[in-house]
């Protein structure tokens, strides 16, 4: 039996925006949707969008969370919100009064951070529900098309999915190689010395490639339109998602941050207040192996306005990217009070290889760096493309071997795509490698 009416939820949300306002947070206007957990597993299987194209890899990450749900194995997050505008967020029916003003004010802060922090400034949230259900309908007209049907979308979506990330990630619009060609033609009438001596204008592409989707829907000639079209499809799609890949510490940080100033200033009654610390707690809490995004993007937010207050919280929300943040401002005192560690698979058995002391923060920093965000995502990008349509692929390895059984399915998989064979250059044990 719920404790709380619609009526409840509009008054603390008006009293939430009313606060947010005076300490001049600017958001989307917000639209809440209460579903029950049935839904929310569903709208978190197909990445919260509300009109997202059909897959079988959605419904496989359905079930899973269902049966897992069912048997008590594993949660449900306690808020899902769309980067757009208006912003979308969902709010479980089964979910507490305490729980519902928590989530409002956490998705304030999210659609704060969505609309100002610069990771997100080519996202177009004003038109991207619109851009999802235009390609899902048109995902569903190639589906239901005698000529092509759901067995070649599928292989087309499959093979695009495992390297849906192989591409730009720091916001840059890609140029089309004519435009690149025209642009060397012209470096090179007009250069006064040798440097572009041994330059091929010819070749493709002039440059390392890293986005290895945009390449092949540039450069395949082979594709028919639909097949274009999906690729395009899944290639924007992880533009979207590659800003909150990047900023998923000071995103949650940001929103936790908020969610525990207003809370404690929303003058709650105990029965309210005293639930809802015992969450918030859980959601900051350090996890055992691996790094809690809210754990700490909440203490950096918290120890910066502590220190240098809080215009200065507002410029990193306005100006950072994860990395850039860790690199940035934590330092030897943040991890000494953190306690960090750094850890590793040694054959059966894991050895801490760094502790938080006067010698090993730094290195562990750089472990944190390293792992953070789309730096955790293998860069490979396009070399040349051999006699024969051979597509010939580079790792820009950075002292991290490729797990070969996974990478060999990815190289099939683009071979897919490409019509073609297709060669991967890596380093495997400090040995020149060739998938």
């Amino acid at each position: 039996m719920n404790d709380w009416k619609i009526s409840d939820l509009e008054k603390w949300d008006d009293r939430i925006i009313d606060l947010a306002k005076s300490y001049n947070l600017d958001w989307f206007p917000i639209d809440y949707e209460i579903c029950d957990y049935y839904e929310m597993i569903g709208h978190m299987s197909y990445h919260g969008l509300p009109s997202h194209y059909p897959h079988w890899s959605y419904g496989k990450s359905f079930e899973r969370t269902h049966q897992l749900y069912n048997a008590g194995l594993e949660g449900l997050p306690y808020e899902l919100i769309i980067n757009s505008n208006p912003s979308i967020a969902y709010l479980m029916r089964e979910n507490p009064l305490y729980m519902q003003v928590l989530i409002m004010a956490h998705c304030v802060g999210h659609s704060d951070f969505f609309k100002n922090n610069p990771q997100f400034a080519k996202t177009n949230p004003s038109t991207v529900l619109s851009k999802f259900r235009n390609a899902r309908n048109r995902i569903q007209g190639y589906i239901e098309d005698p000529s092509v049907g759901i067995e070649k979308v599928e292989k087309i979506l499959d093979a695009a999915h495992s390297i849906r990330f192989q591409t730009y990630r720091d916001g840059q619009e890609r140029i089309d190689h004519k435009i690149l060609k025209e642009d060397l033609i012209k470096k090179i009438r007009t250069s006064k010395d040798d440097k572009y001596r041994d330059t091929d204008c010819e070749k493709v592409p002039i440059n390392f490639d890293i986005d290895v989707l945009g390449f092949i829907i540039e450069h395949g000639n082979h594709l028919s339109d639909w097949e274009r079209d999906l690729i395009s499809i899944v290639r924007d799609e992880s533009l979207y998602f590659v800003p909150q890949i990047r900023t998923k510490i000071l995103n949650e940080g940001w929103a936790s941050f908020w969610h525990y100033k207003m809370m404690h200033e929303l003058k709650l009654t105990e029965d309210l207040h005293i639930p809802f610390l015992k969450t918030h707690n859980q959601v900051v809490r350090p996890h055992v192996g691996a790094i809690n995004p809210y754990h700490l993007g909440f203490h950096l937010f918290q120890r910066i306005e502590e220190e240098q207050g809080l215009d200065e919280c507002f410029f990193i929300r306005e100006v950072f990217h994860d990395v850039a943040a860790l690199r940035a401002l934590l330092t030897k005192e943040d991890f000494l009070k953190l306690n960090l560690f750094s850890y590793s698979a040694k054959k059966n058995a894991y050895t801490i290889d760094d502790i938080s002391d006067d010698h090993g923060w730094r290195k562990i920093k750089e472990a944190l760096i390293t792992s953070t965000g789309t730096n955790s995502i293998p860069v490979i990008g396009v070399i040349d493309i051999e006699p024969g349509n051979v597509l010939v692929l580079q790792h820009d390895h950075d002292d991290r071997d490729l797990e070969l059984n996974y990478a060999e399915q990815v190289v099939n998989n683009i071979s897919i795509l490409w019509n073609g064979v297709v060669k991967l250059h890596t380093i495997i044990e400090e040995e020149p490698w060739e998938i």
